[in-house]
């Protein structure tokens, strides 16, 4: 058995409400790669010479990922307790973030700079889901500093004892996520773009790897308490919500078959 690595938290604690916390800086350093990624991936690209347009579209994904994770999480997870008190919507200091709620802010947030810049909604996808897996990867690792989501009970060898899921040793899922939906992901997506693609392609094969993987990883994760196994003593919710990320990642990747290359329409 491992131990595990006590580290606080906080960064720097300024009032109860008002802390730096080492997630949200692993949220700001995901945001900062991407950024980087994203100005070396477009810098032949009309219009995107300047440093400005990136970062207009990092600004719109930080905010859909934000407020689309906090909405995603209260709609996806504690929506009983949100209709008996709203005001836990606003209380971001008490955690509760959904990636799939996150998900959807970001395509909303996309699809507004699109229309506003005039960029195909698909392409803009394609650039940003070969940057995801890195800000997926910090914010995993961002959950482990916390002790939080941690695994199941097991009797790996590598097997941890969290601080707050009791004197049982666990499965580190925070860690398998790190490596599988940061890592692993992000060195595919990463292979995948190195040729031009169809518009679509990259962002129909990262809804299906993401939903595999958080399929696979949801097997060794301890289920969210208010719900449990949903069916079989195994599924969770977080399973469900990946069946249609990998639909519509299928339905992409067939029908970019008929689409331009990226770099022709950009």
């Amino acid at each position: 058995m491992l131990k595990y690595p006590e580290i606080n938290p906080v960064i720097l604690h300024i009032t109860d409400q008002l802390q730096i916390r080492w997630y949200g800086v692993m949220y700001l350093i995901g945001f900062l790669l991407c950024w980087l990624l994203l100005r070396q991936k477009t810098k032949r690209f009309p219009g995107w010479e300047t440093p400005d347009r990136v970062s207009d579209l990092i600004f719109y994904n930080a905010l859909g990922v934000i407020l689309g994770g906090r909405l995603g999480y209260i709609l996806f997870y504690s929506l009983p307790g949100w209709i008996k008190d709203p005001s836990i919507v606003f209380r971001i200091w008490e955690g509760g973030m959904s990636f799939h709620g996150g998900l959807l802010g970001v395509l909303i947030a996309t699809a507004l700079f699109a229309r506003r810049y005039g960029y195909p909604l698909l392409m803009l996808g394609d650039l940003m889901a070969a940057c995801v897996p890195l800000a997926l990867g910090l914010g995993r690792l961002g959950n482990f500093i916390n002790g939080e989501l941690w695994g199941r009970v097991t009797d790996v060898p590598w097997a941890m004892v969290f601080p707050y899921a009791g004197p049982l040793p666990r499965h580190p899922s925070q860690l398998y996520a790190v490596l599988l939906e940061g890592v692993l992901l992000f060195l595919i997506l990463m292979w995948y773009t190195r040729t031009p693609r169809k518009i679509g392609s990259v962002t129909g094969l990262f809804l299906i790897l993401y939903g595999l993987i958080r399929i696979f990883e949801e097997l060794f994760r301890q289920p969210d308490p208010q719900y449990g196994y949903l069916a079989w003593g195994w599924l969770t919710m977080g399973q469900i919500l990946c069946i249609p990320m990998i639909v519509i990642g299928c339905i992409l990747l067939i029908t970019a078959r008929k689409a331009k290359l990226i770099e022709q329409i950009v």
